[in-house]
């Protein structure tokens, strides 16, 4: 209870500085902002995956929509993160059953900021669950920033304002989704001495 408490508010601290700039996909519709807040604290969605709620950065509304278009996906990707032993299966790309979904094991390790490119994708979303060690994400500012390049492999980089960009980083109770509005910087250095991290990366399909 006390985890959900705390998400919820901050969901609101985080829809309020969404107010001072775009970094997501903006929703007026507060009917449907709270039918979706309802249904990720219903917890339906989790399959059995109960070892971590999404970080205060997560479109909602995106995920409860994407969610409800997509359920089988959805479904099979929480199902698999719940059923496996996520610290020591085997890094690299593993199917999950049932679908045309591939989860990467990464073990990998944070760069400075100036060496890791912003990107977003137009036909997938990331689902990102950093399972142990630190990752710092970057969340860009979108009026700000421009295209530095074409798209290529469903994926397009960007030149942003630093000073508008928002970071957090990653804890074990918390994953993060990135839709298509969702222009982030992953595997950002953080302040510790301890670069070194596992992340699980199962990319969905994006239903329009």
């Amino acid at each position: 209870m006390k985890k959900f408490i705390s998400l919820l508010l901050l969901t609101v601290i985080s829809i309020g500085l969404q107010a001072q700039g775009t970094y997501t996909r903006p929703c007026d519709n507060e009917k449907l902002v709270k039918k979706a807040r309802t249904w990720m604290f219903r917890g339906k969605w989790q399959q059995g995956f109960t070892a971590a709620l999404p970080h205060e950065t997560v479109n909602l509304v995106e995920f409860y929509e994407q969610y409800r278009k997509n359920a089988k996906q959805w479904k099979a990707a929480f199902k698999w993160l719940a059923k496996t032993d996520l610290r020591t299966i085997p890094s690299g790309k593993h199917p999950i059953p049932g679908t045309t979904l591939v989860a990467s094991v990464e073990d990998s390790k944070n760069g400075p900021l100036e060496k890791r490119n912003s990107e977003s994708h137009y036909h997938h979303v990331d689902l990102q669950y950093v399972v142990s060690g630190t990752e710092r994400f970057g969340i860009i500012e979108h009026e700000s920033s421009t295209p530095k390049d074409q798209w290529r492999d469903d994926v397009i980089h960007y030149n942003y304002d630093l000073s508008k960009a928002r970071f957090y980083d990653s804890a074990p109770d918390r994953f993060f989704i990135f839709f298509p509005s969702d222009w982030h910087i992953a595997k950002v250095e953080n302040d510790s001495n301890d670069q070194g991290i596992r992340v699980i990366v199962i990319k969905l399909d994006y239903v329009e």
